[in-house]
Parts: structure tokens; C-alpha cells; sequence
């Protein structure tokens, strides 16, 4: 139970009033130990999907100590794709859809729907350039299906962002629960932190030096020694 009251209010921008309002009335997952309230990280995470909550920069760092699922296996599937066109989101999102690799058992133009639903209720631009569009709520069910794929754009394109900055890269990310979908934009946030990263993304680095950097990223979360390997 790693999380209080006030990593509540931090987290979702709201008054410690209405922290106790839901708690009073049932609507958030929460424990009560020594006579005060205490909530579990995983089970906040997946309440905030569940409850329609939208992500932000302190609710994606919720998960960034987890340790799946692998990324790096993730965009492995997905794929990198270079130089995809368009004059505007709509446009690049389609262009990005109809190329890279999705699930055979769900149509491309219901993933660009879901992707273009979630693009029009927010952006999905988190700012230095980068875009992750994702359906709202995972649309494929099979894990094996899970995937990340990064786009190059041809232009840079206005999603939107806070920061103004026009994006150059999109992460579109299909996950099959709400938990590792959470999990999935954390580290892709916590990724996109790094200066070094965000250089790699603007020189259009290719699959193997973005897998390497990420896959060291990796061992470094869980606390591996160098040189052991994930999953070992």
C-alpha cells in the first residue's frame, strides 16, 4: 500500500475533498490501516483505465518501476517505419495504420477509428516531438497481438502538443488489458525523458540501435546486473 491521500490529489489534479468524497462513496480502490487510507499502485493503475480517468505525465509515471511487459519485445513485433506522409493527423494516422503490422483478426479500419476517437477527445502528443496514439481502451485481446510500432514522419505534423512542438515520431501502441496498456505509454514516457533518446528519434535511428538503447534501458528498471539478460 505505497500511496496516501496526497499521491492521490498529486496525481490526478484534484482537491483531497474529493478523494474522500469517492472514497465515502466507494468509487476508488482503497484500504484503511492504522486509522488512514492507503491505496495500491497496481490497482489505481487499473482503476484509472477502468474509470475512463485520462493519462497524463503523473499518472503514466504510476507503473515505471514494473517490469512488464518488455518493450523492447513489444516494438520488436510492431516494427520501426520510416518517412510515413501526410498533411495532418487524420491523414498520417491512416498512412501509419495501413502499414504496419496489426492483428489479422481485427480490421485496420476499426484500429484507425479507435486511434482517430482517442486523437479527437485529446491529443496524444506528450510533447518534445513525440506522439503515442492508442485506442482509449485496449480493442485486441489476445497478448500475443500486443504490439508497439514507431513511425518516422515524412513532416513534421501539429498534434497539438502542450509544449507547441511539432511532432516528428509517433509510438502507436495496441495492448491487449488496461494494465500493461498503462504500463506500455509508462516506459514509452519515461523513455522519451531522455535527451539522448529523443536525438536517436529525430535521426530516424534504425530498429537495432533503438531496440539496444531500450533493451538497456530495461535492465536497468528491473535492477539487473549488466550483461544478464530479461527473462533469465
Amino acid at each position: 500500500m505505497d500511496l496516501k491521500i496526497k499521491d492521490i490529489v498529486d496525481l490526478l489534479h484534484i482537491s483531497e475533498k474529493t478523494v474522500y468524497r469517492w472514497i465515502k462513496e466507494k468509487k476508488i480502490p482503497c484500504y484503511k490501516i492504522n486509522h488512514q487510507y492507503r491505496f495500491n499502485r497496481s490497482e489505481i493503475n487499473e482503476w484509472i483505465l477502468s474509470s475512463k480517468i485520462e493519462l497524463n505525465a503523473n499518472v503514466l509515471s504510476l507503473s515505471s518501476q514494473s517490469t512488464s511487459p518488455i518493450l523492447s519485445s513489444l516494438l520488436d513485433s510492431g516494427g520501426i517505419y520510416k518517412n510515413i506522409s501526410g498533411k495532418s493527423v487524420k491523414e498520417i494516422l491512416k498512412n501509419a495504420i495501413s502499414i504496419i503490422s496489426t492483428p489479422t483478426s481485427i480490421p485496420k479500419e476499426e484500429i484507425l477509428a479507435a486511434l482517430l476517437s482517442r486523437e479527437e477527445m485529446m491529443t496524444t502528443a506528450i510533447g518534445r516531438g513525440i506522439a503515442i496514439p492508442h485506442p482509449r481502451n485496449p480493442i485486441i485481446t489476445e497478448a500475443g497481438d500486443s504490439n508497439v510500432s514507431i513511425c518516422y514522419l515524412e513532416n513534421l505534423t501539429d498534434f497539438n502538443a502542450l509544449d507547441g512542438q511539432l511532432v516528428h515520431t509517433l509510438f502507436i501502441v495496441l495492448s491487449n488489458s488496461p494494465k500493461k496498456h498503462l504500463e506500455t505509454l509508462s516506459k514509452i514516457s519515461s523513455l522519451c525523458q531522455i535527451d539522448e533518446f529523443i536525438e536517436m528519434l529525430k535521426q530516424k535511428e534504425s530498429k537495432e540501435n533503438i531496440l539496444k538503447f531500450i533493451q538497456a534501458k530495461e535492465i536497468e528498471w528491473q535492477g539487473l546486473p549488466i550483461g544478464r539478460k530479461i527473462g533469465n
